[in-house]
């Protein structure tokens, strides 16, 4: 029984009312089987119901299927392939459900469509999409969705929308990121298009500080995070106090304590002068 239980929102137009957070199982790829463990368990103590992972997410598939082996019915289940064409976005699929040791998923997500040309391959006869409305038909998922990041894909994301009705959409959103005018500009309309169609919006990078320096990657995450409680409290709070996104966890199994308890202490959203102060040392990760 939760705990610490956050709160829950319809997601979108399925009929699902996931928690705010959304664990992004990509924390498990490089855990130990002991921290997956304690990992998993914090689910149950903060009330998270919607479970977020990839096939390209190093062993995340794999290490959750002992676990979904018991609790599968108590999670939206969302995985992604990132694989642009028929044949082979169906066989990634095949492989996450083998992998996870589960009959179906609860959405199935292109992974990172930003660029134009694989944008036209997915979309195309024969390409990835006709692959997972295939796959919506045989039951092998019920929603289906599209990720990406980069200042480009908020105009990327309203030609997909354009294109086909998707469930939901997933993208970069955090106080630094959107003070960018293009990039608020984009995903702004983005979202006013999103609340008018009943599309799920899922976002990440909320505590990102920037890229790593010249000493390189130090941690399990491509980004530098944030790791003091206080800049990752004015970090998530900002995003979740927004109730109309959903805010998918970091994929650093040490610092998700402290992002799962920032939300529970939620009380409001910090002012743009508190997030000033508190994101100082942070810079553009996409720009």
């Amino acid at each position: 029984m939760a705990t610490k239980s956050l709160p829950k929102h319809p997601f979108g137009r399925t009929g699902h009312h996931s928690s705010q957070l959304i664990f992004g199982a990509v924390a498990l790829d490089k855990a130990t089987p002991a921290e997956a463990a304690q990992t998993l368990a914090l689910l149950f103590e903060y009330g998270i119901n919607h479970i977020d992972t990839a096939a390209s997410y190093g062993t995340s598939e794999d290490k959750l299927k002992p676990w979904l082996k018991d609790h599968r019915d108590q999670f939206f289940l969302a995985t992604k392939t990132g694989i642009r064409t028929y044949e082979g976005a169906k066989e990634s699929l095949h492989r996450s459900l083998e992998r996870m040791g589960v009959s179906s998923v609860d959405l199935i997500q292109l992974h990172y469509l930003v660029n134009p040309d694989e944008w036209t391959t997915a979309m195309s006869s024969n390409g990835a999409l006709e692959a997972l409305i295939e796959a919506r038909e045989q039951g092998l998922t019920r929603f289906i969705g599209v990720t990406g990041h980069d200042v480009a894909i908020t105009a990327m994301h309203m030609r997909s929308m354009e294109h086909f009705a998707f469930d939901s959409i997933l993208l970069p959103y955090n106080w630094i990121l959107m003070q960018n005018p293009t990039y608020a500009a984009g995903f702004e309309s983005l979202l006013a298009l999103c609340a008018e169609r009943g599309t799920a919006v899922q976002t990440i990078k909320a505590i990102a500080r920037g890229a790593w320096g010249a000493n390189g990657q130090q941690g399990p995450t491509w980004y530098e995070p944030f790791t003091d409680q206080a800049a990752i409290d004015a970090a998530v709070q900002w995003v979740i106090g927004r109730p109309e996104v959903f805010l998918n966890t970091v994929g650093d199994v040490r610092l998700l304590p402290k992002v799962l308890d920032a939300a529970a202490r939620f009380e409001r959203r910090p002012s743009d002068e508190a997030m000033r102060e508190a994101m100082a040392e942070g810079t553009p990760l996409f720009v």
